[in-house]
């Protein structure tokens, strides 16, 4: 952790309460001890550092007008928050930031009471800010309700959705719209400055209201062109118009690095009653050139020199390839013999290994923003006329778009493939981006082809598979590196529903689907075990399945997917539907959220590490008196 002494100020501030006690002119000094702290800080942990630098000013001004956490802070996009954890009692714990026991990457009402809404994901804050300001007028009470949303997240109908419900209401709420570019609007310098404060000053305020009262004497026709005149002209300056029309107040766009201007304008918002929209450009990765630089590299980090701004020394492992990369290369060499391919992505074009793509066809290629459920039916509307669209998606932004996938891809039956990234456990991330349930989600949908790969060569070649099928078809793959196989020189595809036996054994047999190949084969060897590599979740080869039941005292089934409704279910469901009567044990992911570490402390807490995954085959074999039939649960 960086070294106090350092930041005097900082120092000082165990909570918002303490910064309420600094003078206005101090402030300033704050904010750079605050960003130079979290620059130092992330550097030690890694973690999400551009969408935070950009906050800093923001973040001391709400704490230092409004009395959280008495007052409710919600906040957008939950890697915008670092400096709200390092003010508000959690200073001192930021060099265990995403680590096993340390602290969250995002706010987690169980981490602190400054913490009023858990988000990992984006667009919720309006909603939940909304629901807060309702809950308190039924109980009387003039707290203050503050909802901070940006980094992209207004470009999620959810969002206009609760704009649109809160100006009907008159709701006593603030939302601040962080504009950062990757958002809506343009920071247009001085005049938006001087707009802002015109708009935020009391002087305004009363003219504006003022003005309501004489126009509403006027005859209507002359009172609604004057209206109508009012918002022409105002919509030429500021581009507020259409919050106007949904009932907010709008002031703004300021400079959010202002923070003198920062503070005045919030305290006469403060004043003022009903739906408010407050609208301020920040600069991703402010004070730190090379995020300002390159806001979006900058965007999640892994540790990195303060000074060069380069990460730390990779590993020989790290130079393996990714399964995302693996996807990216897939998805070039694809497009290079298949026009019809339309590569669509909700936002995440460097997380899911879209760029070069985006830079050899950016004539097919759709980034829709924030917005799963548009990626989703723009897809289906591509195939529907003809076109392969490959939707690149993380499985936990997937579960946004469930009904889409449901209703306008499976239901039609339209040839949509999904590269679902992260899907597992995710690690530092924590559970809000952990893919825990895309196999028992999609399974349970007519006509879906789902598909885990074992290591990267077989990645490239379901993803063949799945466009080739003219249908619904989902590959699945994890974070990370595969053991490192080579891929293939061309565009292989796989039979659909064939499983592949990769190593005979006898008495047990171990039924794998996808990732945990790698220690199931180390089980395999100490217990000399029949070892699968399964592929297909859906359909799934069930004639290789009851010879499996037939030559073995038990089976067991391993998946990094929760086993309620997983690919271990969809096991047992057809040896009952047959009446084959056998042992098996399901062996995947818990009943229950878990929390962030390393991936691999993840895979240990929920019992997929090879010790764990012997260690429980072996408390089912020692007896050596299992009843016939029996199916217990392993996670």
């Amino acid at each position: 952790m960086p070294d106090l002494k350092r930041y005097p100020l900082l120092a000082q501030i165990e909570t918002p309460a303490d910064l309420r006690e600094l003078s206005r002119d101090q402030l300033p000094d704050l904010a750079r001890e605050l960003r130079d702290f979290m620059i130092h800080s992330v550097a030690s942990t890694g973690g999400h550092l551009a969408a935070s630098l950009g906050t800093v000013e923001l973040t001391i001004a709400l704490h230092y007008v409004f009395n959280t956490p008495e007052d409710d802070l919600v906040w957008d996009v939950g890697h915008q928050t670092y400096p709200h954890k390092i003010l508000t009692g959690r200073r001192d714990r930021m060099a265990s930031l995403r680590q096993q026991n340390g602290l969250s990457g995002f706010p987690k009402r169980g981490e602190s009471p400054y913490d009023s809404f858990g988000v990992g994901h984006s667009s919720t804050s309006i909603s939940a800010a909304l629901g807060m300001a309702l809950a308190n007028q039924r109980m009387d009470n003039d707290k203050q309700v503050i909802a901070v949303i940006g980094d992209g997240a207004m470009t999620a109908g959810m969002a206009f959705e609760a704009l649109n419900h809160a100006g009907d209401l008159d709701s006593n709420m603030l939302v601040i719209l962080n504009d950062n570019d990757m958002s809506i609007g343009e920071n247009v310098g001085g005049l938006s400055r001087y707009t802002g404060r015109i708009l935020a000053s009391k002087l305004y305020t009363n003219i504006r209201e003022g003005g309501k009262k004489v126009l509403n004497s006027l005859p209507p026709p002359i009172k609604e062109w004057s209206r109508r005149a009012e918002e022409h002209m105002k919509g030429m300056v500021v581009p507020g118009t259409l919050f106007e029309e949904l009932g907010f107040n709008y002031i703004g766009p300021i400079d959010g690095h202002d923070l003198p201007d920062l503070v005045r304008t919030l305290e006469t918002i403060k004043t003022l009653d009903g739906p408010r929209f407050l609208h301020i450009i920040t600069t991703k990765g402010k004070g730190y050139a090379p995020a300002e630089a390159d806001p979006c590299a900058y965007h999640g980090v892994s540790r990195f020199n303060t000074h060069t701004g380069q990460a730390e020394q990779k590993s020989e492992s790290d130079n393996k390839l990714t399964y995302t990369q693996v996807f990216g290369q897939w998805l070039c060499r694809m497009a290079e013999t298949e026009s019809r391919l339309i590569a669509i992505t909700p936002a995440m074009r460097e997380g899911s290994g879209m760029v070069e793509y985006s830079r050899k066809f950016p004539d097919r290629y759709y980034d829709v923003g924030i917005a799963e459920q548009h990626a989703l039916t723009l897809a289906a509307g591509l195939a529907s006329k003809g076109m392969k669209p490959v939707v690149a998606i993380y499985s936990t932004f997937l579960q946004r778009a469930y009904d889409q996938l449901v209703h306008d891809i499976a239901l039609q039956n339209l040839p949509v493939v999904f590269a679902i990234d992260r899907a597992g456990m995710v690690g530092p991330d924590g559970p809000t981006h952990a893919g825990s349930f895309d196999l028992s989600f999609m399974r349970c949908i007519p006509n879906m082809t789902i598909m885990a790969p074992a290591n990267e060569a077989e990645c490239y070649r379901m993803l063949t598979t799945a466009f080739r099928h003219n249908a619904p078809a989902a590959v699945r793959y994890p974070r990370g590196c595969g053991p490192g196989s080579d891929l293939p020189a061309g565009l292989e595809d796989l039979p659909i529903g064939k499983a592949e036996i990769v190593r005979h054994g006898e008495h047990v047999a171990l039924l794998v689907f996808g990732s945990p190949l790698e220690p199931a084969m180390a089980v395999a060897d100490k217990l000399n075990a029949t070892v699968v590599n399964m592929r297909f979740i859906k359909p799934l080869d069930t004639g290789l399945i009851q010879r499996l039941a037939e030559q073995h005292e038990l089976l067991v089934t391993l998946e990094e997917n929760v086993i309620a409704g997983g690919a271990g279910s969809a096991v047992s469901e057809y040896l009952s539907e047959q009446n084959i009567v056998t042992n098996c044990i399901h062996v995947g992911l818990p009943d229950s959220f878990i929390e962030h570490g390393t991936r691999e402390e993840c895979l240990d807490a929920c019992g997929l590490s090879e010790k764990q995954i012997l260690e429980r085959i072996r408390s089912v074999l020692q007896p050596r008196d299992c009843n016939p039939g029996s199916s217990q649960l392993i996670s």
